[in-house]
């Protein structure tokens, strides 16, 4: 029987919000290995002067527990 675990990450980018989900996938994958799906909860985006500076996120990464 597998066993996953969830953990919560906060994640920017100055890009876009994909960039933002890929650094979170990034940085988990330097700790944490098996990693199977992300889910983004929240999405913010600062703003200055009326231009988007840095994309945000909240997300759930899962990943299998080794036997």
């Amino acid at each position: 029987m597998k066993v996953v675990k969830v953990i919560e990450v906060i994640a920017a980018s100055e890009k876009s919000f994909d960039d933002a989900v890929q650094v979170a996938l990034n940085q988990a994958s330097k700790s944490v290995k098996n990693i199977k799906s992300i889910y983004v909860s929240e999405m913010k985006a600062k703003v200055t002067d009326n231009k988007v500076t840095s994309y945000g996120i909240n997300a759930k990464i899962s990943f299998e527990l080794n036997d």
